[in-house]
């Protein structure tokens, strides 16, 4: 009969054929070999490390790649090219580096799709707080519109006076082209004159010019500065 001695990892026996002690080494535990395994690769810096490397490139490519795709549709070509080229150097970098090592780090996949899913929503981000492109505003009021328009002219913006028939009567369309970053001091103008009114907001793909107003309604540190 066998019997396992303290502190080794084997069954010391007794052999009749040869009148011999023996100790037979027993194969480790698979359990507590794959759970420590499992641990060392989650507390393993290397990993980690190599990990946010990924997530953040990751978030770099797929914000550009987001940019890039808007000022594409909008018809930018220079910035589109510039931004691809970087777009696609670090996608061929990181694909790499997780291809390379998914085998021995599946963690790092974790890190990639998290990468990714984040770089979407940055992307949309910056590309609000940049505000490319040209719009058109359509604005239908049944009171306010030449009130509106003489307003908007007195600020440098624009604005063609349509008349037409609603449902309840006569009302007033105001066209007017402007940059997307206007529309953040253009909309809370407007709708202070008549909180009632009805607007539409189009993407303009190609325009002969866009006049600026002048003023501009300045905001933020630009506001700071002119008052003093």
């Amino acid at each position: 009969m066998g019997s396992i001695e303290p502190g080794k990892r084997g069954v010391t026996g007794f052999d009749e054929k040869t009148n011999c002690r023996q100790f037979t080494i027993c194969p480790p535990v698979a359990g507590i070999r794959v759970k420590g395994k499992i641990q060392s690769i989650m507390f393993d810096p290397h990993i980690l490390l190599t990990g946010v490397v990924i997530f953040v490139a990751r978030i770099c490519d797929v914000s550009i790649g987001t940019i890039r795709t808007i000022v594409t549709v909008q018809g930018r070509t220079v910035i589109a090219f510039t931004l691809a080229i970087f777009e696609i150097s670090i996608w061929v970098t990181v694909v790499s580096a997780v291809i390379n090592q998914i085998k021995d780090q599946p963690l790092l996949v974790v890190f990639y799709a998290f990468g990714y899913a984040t770089g979407n929503v940055v992307g949309i981000m910056v590309e609000r707080k940049l505000a490319f492109g040209t719009m058109i505003l359509r604005i239908i009021t049944r009171t306010a519109g030449p009130e509106i328009a003489a307003h908007l002219r007195e600020k440098g913006q624009p604005v063609t006076i349509f008349h037409g028939e609603g449902m309840r009567g006569p009302v007033n369309e105001l066209y007017i082209a402007c940059r997307r970053r206007d529309l953040k001091w253009i909309l809370p103008e407007v709708q202070r004159l008549d909180p009632r009114l009805f607007y539409v907001i189009e993407q303009a793909r190609d325009m002969s010019r866009v006049l600026k107003p002048v003023p501009t309604a300045l905001g933020g540190w630009r506001a700071t500065d002119k008052r003093k």
